[in-house]
């Protein structure tokens, strides 16, 4: 992205998504004015990338920026910055791109090349946006391992429910968890909070 080709959809594309992977080419020497001027284009349709990753609703930690602009879009971002397979010093690199730019957001030095640093993006993002994967099983039959079904950290009983059918969700009674929680196939009610790897048995 640069000034003079911006993307005219991209504001719109951001405004559904959780959260942001900007890319930099760190073998580029002018990588620092690149990211400048994608902050600029951004500014210019209301969009602020952001090292804030508290939950929807929660105060933000002292010191954090608060935007007045309620048709603002604050989203949480993660740098990548690539093709560290090229650079001599990458961490050094990375550090002094950090300073000029005045970036605060989680960094990693990647490679598209060689994979190197990729493997820590997934982990990273289920643990900043909270998402929790939970598995159900039919009565009497070993939970399907294979389709968890992802969830925020604080969704329940009925929001795994409803994910499966509508029609549950309203006719649900009680389930029945297997987990981190409490003791195994624990009977629960429909606003129980579920953790990351538990199994849930819907009841009707």
């Amino acid at each position: 992205m640069i000034p003079e080709h911006p993307v005219s959809w991209l504001a719109s594309a951001l405004q559904t998504a959780d959260a942001c992977l900007l890319v930099v080419d760190l073998g580029d020497p002018a990588c620092v004015e690149r990211i400048e001027a994608l902050h600029t284009v951004l500014r210019e349709r209301r969009v602020t990338l952001t090292d804030r990753w508290e939950p929807e609703g929660e105060p933000a930690r002292e010191g954090a920026e608060v935007d007045e602009d309620p048709f603002a879009l604050r989203l949480s971002a993660v740098l990548l910055a690539n093709r560290a397979d090229v650079l001599t010093d990458v961490d050094t690199e990375l550090r002094a791109f950090l300073e000029l730019t005045g970036i605060r957001y989680p960094a990693f030095a990647v490679s598209a090349t060689t994979g190197r640093g990729l493997g820590e993006i997934g982990p990273l993002l289920f643990c900043q946006l909270g998402i929790v994967r939970v598995y159900t099983k039919v009565p009497g039959r070993p939970p399907d391992r294979d389709r968890p079904f992802s969830l925020r950290r604080g969704q329940t009983v009925e929001d795994v429910a409803r994910l499966v059918h509508k029609d549950l969700a309203r006719s649900l009674k009680y389930a029945r968890v297997w987990g981190k929680a409490g003791f195994d196939g624990q009977h629960v009610g429909r606003d129980h909070p579920l953790a990351d790897g538990e199994v849930v048995e819907l009841h009707t």
